[in-house]
């Protein structure tokens, strides 16, 4: 395209066809056009843009450098954010440059991903992106973060809340699993899931190795080895910090009797089917299904959690401090944190654990309340 500008004969090329057809190049001619009478010199804002891309300053680009800058993700943790920022993000805004990247634009491209009903999906990209905008402003590519008025403008996705039994149920729960017909290992699962209360792929990946019979714990790593073949099996701790499991009489007893049937292998509870490899993440729902619960509507294993934390706070006999570390939650309140971060309550989960599971054996016929129990020990005492 030959043009004129500040009294000047130019020429601007749009490349080869038919790399670029006749189409395409007179859309470029009319945006050279629209800059011109900006007063824009089309030529020189085409350097300006190839630069930008040299230098690495798409939205693609940066995102990837603020991914590669994360090396304390796990690996499928790093992977499973890099593969939703390529699906649903980098189709849309990935080749633009960074600095021309306005709130409407992230609102475009979220919207549809909220639009198609995956509310929390949305949320979790919306945090992508905004930390992607904070890393750009850092790196002095931008001048403000477009992400940030994007506040307020999706639809929070619903919390959901892992059905539970009341405590009055436990008899009869701890009676069906008792009488549970299924396969051996996965009733000892059923048990030690209600003894442990831990998240499910903290069980279901566990191994012998992790087992300290001398000290009566379980050291659950935040990070376990990849077994090959195996999806997952490098899962830990969700908090990404071991977690200590102190072990009940009654638990080293029921450990006793699962290593005499999967001692030789690497995993507590290997598969059915496959034992070099875990048990399915639905094997304790499954059963919990035939035991004739609905796992959705009154009890699931996640519910297990739900009822050991319950009866432990009803006790009235344990701190707050003591409860939320067995139950390996992380400490919200940042000051708070930076104090308790490395005290680990460890005698008092020993005693509690011990309790948690002469309560349950105290229940197998007739409930009782845990206030009942911490008052009968209190007059003892």
């Amino acid at each position: 395209m030959k043009y004129r500008i500040d009294g000047k004969e130019k020429k601007l090329a749009f490349g080869p066809y038919p790399d670029v057809s006749l189409l395409t190049a007179r859309l470029l001619r009319d945006a050279a056009r629209s800059k011109m009478r900006e007063g824009v010199d089309p030529a020189v804002d085409k350097k300006i843009a190839q630069q930008k891309k040299k230098n690495g300053q798409t939205f693609r680009q940066i995102a990837m450098n603020w991914h590669a800058d994360h090396r304390r993700w796990s690996e499928h943790y790093a992977t499973t954010i890099r593969r939703r920022l390529e699906m649903y993000i980098l189709p849309d805004i990935g080749d633009r440059y960074i600095d021309q990247i306005a709130t409407e634009d992230l609102l475009f491209t979220l919207r549809k991903v909220e639009n198609r009903g995956f509310l929390e999906k949305a949320a979790r990209l919306k945090n992508y992106v905004t930390e992607i905008m904070r890393y750009a402003v850092k790196k002095q590519l931008i001048k403000s973060n477009p992400a940030l008025d994007l506040d307020g403008e999706f639809t929070p996705p619903e919390t959901q809340h892992y059905p539970a039994l009341p405590l009055e149920k436990l008899p009869e729960l701890l009676s069906r699993i008792d009488t549970y017909s299924g396969r051996l290992l996965t009733q000892y699962a059923l048990k030690l899931s209600l003894l442990f209360f831990v998240r499910s792929s903290e069980l279901r990946f566990a191994r012998w190795s992790e087992i300290d019979w001398q000290q009566k714990l379980w050291i659950i790593p935040e990070e376990r080895e990849q077994i090959e073949n195996v999806r997952f099996s490098h899962r830990g701790t969700k908090m990404k910090t071991q977690h200590i499991v102190p072990l009940s009489d009654q638990a080293m007893a029921i450990l006793k009797q699962t290593e005499a049937l999967s001692g030789h292998l690497a995993f507590i509870f290997p598969g059915e089917y496959d034992q070099d490899k875990c048990m399915s993440d639905n094997t304790i729902n499954k059963a919990l299904c035939v035991m004739g619960y609905d796992t959705r509507k009154e009890i699931c294993g996640h519910g297990f959690r739900t009822m050991a934390c319950s009866a432990l706070s009803e006790s009235g006999l344990w701190s707050k401090e003591a409860i939320e570390k067995q139950m390996s939650h992380q400490e919200r309140n940042s000051v708070r944190a930076a104090y308790i971060h490395k005290a680990e309550y460890l005698e008092e989960r020993i005693a509690m654990m011990q309790w948690w599971a002469d309560y349950l054996d105290t229940n197998t016929e007739l409930y009782v309340s845990p206030y009942q129990i911490a008052g009968n020990l209190k007059k003892i005492s």
